[in-house]
């Protein structure tokens, strides 16, 4: 029986689940696992939290306290964002010592030269929580699926927007009273930009990707945009068309590079992703020899995303205790381009709203024509207010067409209100 020793940075909502599984589960990790892992070390900014979870004696309100530890084997890093959590992580795997971590944002933004210090220092890096919450989709993509050329990873990988276009779509909300119930609910942060914006889910699509494709993806790749324009309209036109609308988080490969994007879109209800509701994630995976899978779950919370740090702390703590000799992919063997989402051929829904006077549906349509874009179906709707809604659906048009159209109708004064724009998935 080998003892790897642990210390832990962040006792937040994450890192307190990991420390009760730690305690509820140690005995069961010894007689299953053959690994007696023992946590030494923790750090956060609340001492109350530590005395919450009763580990008081081993707490430091300095993370540095736990990565300098000379006891500890494995550093857990659950501080979150790019700057001290960095400087954390790179301080343990320059000292030899391998790390577990949920940091996304800093996987997002320079996971390949973490990989390779991690790598050089002849010491592992874990991060399934980063993506997904309590889903396992790095694990497979890295070595259960490792025998297939990924050709495609979709997923809703963010809990508050799904959320929210759930209960817009079940009961009509408003974008602005969903995100209000969402932060009520706890789903949604006092700031939900990094939410509703998509920046979450485009950090978590550059991992994946990175992964997937074996190549270097970063935050700034992936196109990105939010929910924050949509209406339950829009939710409701969709459903009356087949279609549910999603917040995903796109990654394909195509002939000319990876095809990376964020941004709300129309996916037949058919599909297995249409039915994913409420704070629940799901990521499908195309590869040429197993074909299609999906992988569904709780995408966050304390305890579906302690255990994924738990998870990758065994494996990780299985390798030190047994000297199993670890090679760290660095991501790095292909150089695969990005392309531009002005690339991207797809159908388009299009909300406009105009005014509602004679000509104005005559220079719409002759914008589209203009543009080279052509019109699939129309729908006119009224309001109380004297204004209309046109809501156009394509036949597939390139992006750049689509926005060069919106620009001119822009120009004219024929729109009341900035157009709602919605890519259509088939």
């Amino acid at each position: 029986m080998s003892t790897v020793k642990v210390g832990l940075i962040g006792l937040g909502t994450v890192g307190s689940g990991v420390v009760r599984i730690l305690q509820e589960h140690h005995d069961d990790f010894v007689r299953d696992q053959g690994v007696d892992i023992q946590l030494v070390a923790a750090a956060s900014r609340e001492p109350e939290q530590a005395e919450e979870l009763g580990i008081s004696d081993i707490f430091s309100t300095d993370g540095a306290d736990v990565v300098n530890n000379p006891e500890v084997d494995i550093v857990i890093e659950l501080v979150g964002g790019n700057t001290f959590a960095r400087e954390f992580v790179l301080n343990a795997l320059e000292a030899g010592k391998s790390v577990v971590t949920a940091n996304k944002a800093m996987l997002a933004a320079d996971g390949r030269n973490i990989l390779r210090l991690a790598a050089a220092k002849g010491a592992e890096i874990a991060f399934e929580a980063s993506v997904g919450g309590g889903i396992p989709i790095i694990g497979p993509l890295r070595h259960t699926l490792a025998g297939n050329r990924i050709l495609s990873v979709v997923g809703i990988v963010n809990g508050t927007t799904n959320y929210m276009l759930s209960r817009m779509h079940d009961d009509g909300l408003d974008y602005d009273v969903a995100l209000k119930e969402a932060q009520a609910a706890g789903f949604a942060e006092a700031d939900p930009t990094a939410d509703v914006e998509g920046h979450d889910a485009a950090a978590k699509i550059a991992i994946l990707s990175t992964i997937a494709y074996n190549t270097d993806v970063k935050l700034e790749d992936v196109y990105c945009e939010g929910i924050s324009k949509l209406s339950p309209l829009d939710l409701e036109h969709a459903d009356e068309m087949g279609y549910a609308i999603k917040l995903l988080a796109i990654g394909n490969r195509t002939d000319s590079g990876i095809d990376l994007r964020v941004h709300p879109t129309m996916i037949p209800k058919t599909h297995p992703l249409a039915s994913v509701n409420g704070v629940m994630n799901a990521i499908y995976v195309v590869g040429d020899a197993v074909g299609e899978t999906m992988f569904y779950g709780a995408g966050a919370g304390s305890g579906p995303a302690a255990s994924s740090v738990v998870g990758d702390l065994i494996e990780v703590a299985r390798h030190l205790a047994y000297r199993e000799q670890i090679t760290q992919s660095v991501w790095d063997t292909e150089e695969l381009p990005i392309r531009s989402i002005s690339e991207l051929e797809c159908s388009y829904y299009l909300r406009l709203p105009v005014a509602d006077k004679p000509g104005v549906l005559a220079t719409t349509a002759h914008v589209f024509a203009d543009y080279g874009v052509s019109i699939y179906s129309l729908v006119q709707r009224g309001s109380s207010s004297g204004n209309v809604e046109l809501i156009y659906v394509t036949h597939p048009a390139r992006e750049a067409s689509i926005q060069q159209a919106l620009a001119a109708m822009q120009a004219t004064d024929a729109l009341t209100a900035a157009p709602v724009l919605i890519r259509v998935q088939n």
